[in-house]
């Protein structure tokens, strides 16, 4: 008998009560709706007791004026079972306030998480707390806007201005 993601599913319900917000599956993909307290524990759960091992992918989305809260964290995550039937992905996401851009890292869950999280900090703000070297990769580290933030002006050239200045004076 294979294992279903129906079961994983009701494992996490029976086993961390209270941490699935919503449960929606559209076009064959699932997607658990997280407390934002609770993904590092979810995620060692699903990595532990269900051999997800594989974090594919951790992404952001601005819904600036149009959702509240104004973020969400997204995570895609890949079992790779021991029969080709038993290969799932499942979708995670946690909802981040514009008051509170903090969620914890799940760096120490899969290291491959890393420049995930880094990249997300850089282009929306989001902070991962517990990662061990949350920094910009992408912009410069006194570049001071997010890029993938809906409220971004793309016209604003100070930023990059005075970032691409502190670099000349430096290279001198």
């Amino acid at each position: 008998m294979s294992l279903d993601l129906h079961v994983v599913i009701d494992a996490l319900k029976t086993n961390l009560p209270d941490t699935i917000l919503d449960v929606k599956t559209f076009r064959g993909e699932t997607t658990l709706l997280i407390k934002k307290e609770k993904i590092r524990e979810v995620c060692h759960y699903l990595k532990k007791d269900f051999d997800f091992k594989f974090v594919v992918d951790i992404t952001a989305v601005d819904y600036l004026e149009f959702k509240r809260p104004r973020f969400e964290v997204i995570y895609y995550l890949h079992r790779f079972g021991p029969e080709f039937d038993e290969n799932m992905r499942i979708r995670l996401k946690v909802e981040v306030s514009e008051e509170d851009l903090k969620v914890d890292s799940v760096v120490p869950v899969w290291s491959g998480a890393n420049w995930l999280e880094r990249e997300v900090y850089d282009m929306f703000g989001i902070e991962f707390v517990g990662h061990p070297d949350l920094r910009r990769i992408l912009m410069p580290e006194d570049y001071e806007p997010f890029p993938l933030r809906k409220d971004f002006d793309v016209r604003d050239r100070e930023a990059s201005k005075k970032s691409f200045e502190r670099a000349l004076r430096e290279g001198e």
